[in-house]
């Protein structure tokens, strides 16, 4: 059995429709279960566990929120976690915890002579930036330290059909404009959150199976990097090509310090999959083909 954590946030409810798919029991909770406080995690876990298996994707995203919210953002992102691992490591249960590329500072790795910068590997040491990644560092720390057997999948710049994310917000305001100002100077990998969904089925199979994979920390995105404009771009051509976007829209790059934010987001948030890769031995699909392939779905809907 699985407890499915977030079950209906946008990787949630994908992984709940692939668990179904391939015949795989779980229970799903969402904000009936209150992660921050220990008592209601074991509650939950006397009345309807058994668990072998728990995947938490709950957390705290509003990365600018963050900032005016501290506290609470902790709680959610480094307590919360704290408390679902030590559970885990109780009831002897596997933990699947979704991290985040906030954990980097965004400058980037370096190698080579002269130095050119690679994607960040799982080896490579944090820096979180600003409140939001600094806590999802600090619960990545909490579910090491009290759940012997984890999994921890940072990812990065995730979208899909059930929840807020760049895609959606960026159909919905080129319906809505003739102009927008997008972001150029950051990079990195957009990932469809089906992908995402895919690849932490494929440790439980796998698990389940009798060929687990190592535990630890891995890192998972789709493949190929872009900036946020040219990604815009890319949403705004295929939206048209498929009849989603009938209206005319003029996309502009502009850098991170003329658009409003309240925190520093990486600049280079670009993640290496070989560990991930050569684990599962799983292909990780293009940005781009998984781009075309989640605008089919909402074409289709």
């Amino acid at each position: 059995m699985i407890w499915l954590i977030g079950s209906r946030g946008m990787l949630g409810t994908e992984l709940a429709r692939l668990f179904e798919k391939a015949g795989l029991s779980y229970t799903g909770t969402d904000r009936e279960v209150d992660i921050t406080r220990a008592d209601s995690l074991e509650d939950f876990a006397r009345r309807r566990g058994p668990f072998r298996w728990i995947v938490n994707c709950a957390a705290y995203t509003a990365v600018d929120r963050a900032e005016e919210e501290p506290e609470q953002c902790r709680r959610i992102n480094a307590d919360g976690p704290g408390h679902i691992a030590a559970l885990a490591g109780k009831s002897g249960s596997v933990l699947v915890h979704i991290s985040t590329d906030y954990v980097f500072n965004g400058r980037g790795m370096y190698t080579g002579n002269p130095p050119a910068r690679r994607p960040y590997r799982e080896e490579d040491p944090p820096d979180p930036i600003g409140v939001y990644g600094r806590t999802k560092w600090e619960g990545e720390r909490k579910v090491q330290e009290y759940a012997e057997q984890c999994y921890i999948i940072r990812t990065a710049w995730l979208y899909g059909r059930y929840g807020k994310n760049f895609v959606t917000t960026m159909l919905g305001l080129m319906g809505e404009r003739d102009r927008l100002s997008v972001v150029g100077d950051q990079r990195g990998s957009p990932t469809w959150a089906r992908d995402l969904a895919e690849a932490v089925t494929a440790f439980i199979i796998r698990g389940e199976q009798g060929r687990a994979a190592p535990f630890g920390i891995y890192h998972y995105s789709n493949q190929g990097d872009i900036s946020w404009f040219d990604f815009a771009q890319r949403i705004y051509e295929r939206g048209r090509e498929r009849g989603i976007l009938t209206g005319d829209c003029r996309l502009y790059p502009c850098t991170s310090e003329e658009y409003p934010s309240r925190v520093k987001r990486p600049a280079y948030s670009v993640l290496d999959k070989t560990r991930i890769k050569a684990a599962l031995g799983i292909p990780v699909p293009e940005w781009d083909r998984s781009l075309e392939a989640f605008l089919e779905t909402i074409k289709e809907e």
